[in-house]
């Protein structure tokens, strides 16, 4: 082939090659983005998800018996209403003859409506002191509560003591809880009751400070007066009798709506209602007493109702309520109005960035409520699936071992049938393999099997043809093409080829003399048209060359011998493989169509009919990639290249005979295995991690070295079929936290390039030549 040396001083214009490279590199990088914006996606919705169901920053504790010297006696001694004017403390009493039903913990979806049912029946409205996590997750549920009348109040997001929290802690906790209201009901509440408080008398030292924080920012801190305990289920009488306040006086009265089976305070809050009614009590919200406690001073003080603020200390009134309108007299359609409000005076109207982003928050809960449920389940699946083709591979890899290597029993020694020793064609495509193609064609002259070799340069720019001819071998012939591609290289071969059984290799890989030999024994068979044999990495001792050693044995070698029982091997590795030559014409050649040309072909020839197998005893020793780069390269080009295979015989699902065998067979299992498996496989780590940090570390680690224990058994089997030495498998543990990973990586990425209808060309990876037949081969 004759080349152009450019002149000196010019710049040489890139080649055909080089620019379709450099659009295949512009390419990928937009895609490589995608694919982790993905993924982090996903694990942002995994840790909402955990921050909402407090696994994720809770502090489950809880502080008990502190001293409470600080906090002044008034205070201790006062009211279950605690507000702050101008940094000054107050309290307030509920009215005698006055109940506030309070509800703690909720909202949920199946005790709060029952709940609400309850207290509409009984024309009833009260105020229900909520978690802003279970409020995000049940929007619609506080929307109902709300429109119904009823008032809500701040019990924090995560349900923490907020004694042991900073300041910053506590401001987010409101500013979230707020966000969920707004988002869930269009509302803002200045209500709050602390998680783990109960009467005012409970104050210490250390939650006085937060009370202080929270008057500061326009909170009314709620307490109890009684105490219904129906957390401990003591039964539906018991709940009655602990909420009953003493000598008619008034109280608020705590029972919860969330927090376990909540059918006894249900049906007890029907029988307390309907019993202090009787005794001739009434009931309203946190906000309605409040406006009775400032109408009743406004009453005591010669003003009337005109100048009572129904609003709590602090709060200003706004959006029209002011007092003259809520005590204004008018017609019975405005008392109802005005009495409305001051039983919601506590809330104002989501508007502007707090609206939006409290919507927002709503609905990226509702996906996370969604999703992570849904992954968990597909993930179990997934699981369960892994663990089943760990279990079958074993199972037909055993089986499959022992029938090719039987010497004995029923059915006497395993044979193909008569031995093949007739001569066969060697195909070696190259393209710029100046490093390797001579320990490549040396490895060929040493065949125990009469060959021809025809090297087809693919338009190499370096001396790979001319090594090639200068070696001086007989049976070799050097086709010289424009460059094509490599199937085009391989057709080219197909087309000069002088026998009917044609191997095909690839330019960097070296063959074990009897190679040839082994690999074409199964054509014995005529039902067998094509052979699949065993390539090994031969640059195993770096990192790198290590984890493909261990991904070739167990993966790619457990799997064939199991796929060729089942008969739909689905890849006869370009590395070594051989072909009946009027099979490979028959179905068209060596496709462009994908980048996967040897999938492609594997593919159509069992819907041709014919039957492909594998051929342990055949290996070659192959140069694996040296870096991550090349190594993704590579990949992502099977990868891709399988998933074009795959649509383009898409319709061997339908068919009949031995092309449907396949799609009902082996395409399920390609897909699932090597596609469905390894996308989701990411979430299954991502998961075993966030278990790891936030739920149980050692039940997660558990799991983790279970199912590692589980690979470690199989790639051991593996390596004693292929009598391969265990110190590799050293490596393993490290292969499953980096290298595997990376192979996830580089499949997500071919899913996106899929999904985006983009394509690429053949990527030529940077060789060493370092690999030769390993000492000792005979």
């Amino acid at each position: 082939m004759t080349t152009t040396t450019p002149a000196r001083g010019r710049r040489r214009a890139p080649s055909k090659m080089e620019r379709a490279a450099g659009k295949a590199a512009a390419l990928q990088k937009p895609r490589v983005i995608l694919a982790l914006l993905l993924l982090l996606a996903l694990i942002s919705v995994m840790l909402l998800d955990g921050y909402l169901r407090s696994e994720i920053g809770n502090d489950a504790r809880v502080r008990d018996g502190a001293a409470y010297d600080k906090v002044p006696e008034r205070i201790l001694d006062g009211g279950p209403i605690l507000t702050f004017d101008n940094g000054t403390a107050k309290t307030q009493s509920v009215p005698k003859k006055t109940i506030v039903l309070t509800f703690d913990d909720g909202p949920t979806a199946s005790w709060t409506p029952e709940v609400l049912e309850v207290l509409e029946k009984n024309d009833v409205e009260a105020t229900f002191f909520m978690v802003g996590s279970m409020v995000s997750r049940y929007p619609d549920v506080v929307k109902t509560l709300v429109d119904q009348g009823n008032e809500v109040g701040i019990h924090t997001f995560t349900h923490v003591d907020l004694s042991y929290q900073s300041t910053t802690r506590l401001q987010r906790e409101l500013k979230q809880t707020q966000l969920a209201l707004a988002g869930a009901a269009g509302v803002t509440t200045t209500l709050f009751r602390a998680p783990y408080s109960s009467e005012i008398n409970a104050v210490d030292n250390y939650s006085w400070p937060v009370y202080k924080e929270l008057g500061s920012l326009g909170y009314t801190s709620v307490f109890v007066d009684t105490d219904s305990d129906d957390w401990k289920k003591p039964g539906v009488s018991k709940i009655v009798k602990w909420a009953t306040p003493k000598k008619n006086e008034g109280a608020i009265v705590l029972m919860h709506d969330a927090g376990g089976d909540r059918s006894q305070t249900v049906e007890a809050l029907g029988v307390y209602i309907k019993k202090m009614k009787a005794k001739g009590y009434t009931f309203t919200t946190v906000s309605g007493a409040q406006a009775k406690l400032n109408q009743a001073a406004a009453q005591a003080r010669g003003t009337g109702g005109a100048g009572g603020s129904n609003l709590p200390p602090g709060r200003q009134a706004s959006g029209g309520q002011t007092n003259g309108q809520q005590a204004a007299p008018g017609s019975a359609g405005t008392s109802a109005s005005a009495a409305a409000q001051a039983a919601q005076a506590a809330q104002r109207k989501a508007t502007g960035a707090t609206l939006y982003e409290g919507k927002a928050l709503v609905y990226a809960v509702a996906v996370a409520e969604w999703v992570v449920p849904a992954l968990s389940w597909f993930l179990v699946v997934v699981g369960v699936a892994v663990m089943g083709r760990f279990g079958m591979m074993l199972i037909l890899a055993r089986r499959h071992y022992r029938q090719r290597n039987r010497r004995r029993g029923r059915g006497g020694k395993f044979s193909w049938g008569p031995t093949v020793t007739r001569p066969v064609t060697v195909i070696v495509p190259v393209y710029n393999e100046k490093e390797c193609i001579a320990n490549t064609l040396r490895s060929l002259a040493k065949s125990t099997h009469p060959i021809e070799i025809i090297v087809v340069d693919d338009g190499s720019e370096d001396d790979t043809s001319e090594i090639a001819e200068s070696l001086g071998m007989p049976n070799v012939r050097v086709i010289r093409q424009e460059n094509a591609g490599k199937p085009a290289a391989l057709n080219n071969g197909v087309r000069n080829a002088r026998y009917d059984i044609v191997v095909m290799m690839d330019g960097d890989t070296v063959f074990e003399p009897d190679a040839v030999h082994q690999l074409v024994q199964p054509f014995a068979d005529p039902e067998i048209g094509a052979v699949a044999g065993n390539a090994k990495v031969g640059n195993r001792n770096t990192m790198i060359g290590a984890w493909q050693h261990i991904e070739y044995v167990m993966g790619f070698n457990l799997d064939r011998r199991m796929y060729d029982l089942l008969r739909c091997m689905p890849t006869i590795p370009g590395a070594i493989g051989a072909f009946r030559r009027d099979a490979v014409l028959e179905v068209g050649g060596m496709s462009e169509d994908t980048l996967a040309e040897d999938t492609d072909i594997t593919i159509a020839m069992h819907r041709a009919g014919w039957r492909v197998v594998y051929q342990e005893h055949a290996r070659a020793w192959t140069e694996a990639p040296g870096s991550l780069k090349q190594l993704w390269s590579q990949r992502y080009r099977w990868s891709y290249g399988t998933m074009q295979a795959l649509w383009k015989h898409r319709k061997s699902l339908t068919d009949k005979g031995p092309s449907g065998r396949f799609g009902r067979v082996g395409m399920p299992l390609v897909v699932l295995f090597q596609i469905v498996t390894p996308v989701f496989a990411p979430l299954i780590d991502v998961f075993t991690v966030y278990s790891m940090i936030f739920v149980d570390f050692q039940a997660a680690l558990l799991a983790w070295l279970a199912v590692l224990a589980v690979q470690l058994v199989c790639a051991a089997y593996a390596f004693r079929l292929d009598r391969e030495k265990y110190r590799y498998l050293a490596m393993l543990p490290l292969q499953q936290l980096a290298y595997r990973q990376m192979m996830y990586l580089v499949l997500i990425h071919s899913c996106v390039t899929a999904l985006t209808g983009g394509r690429l060309r053949w990527q030529k990876l940077k060789r060493t030549g370092e690999v030769g037949t390993p000492a000792g081969v005979s």
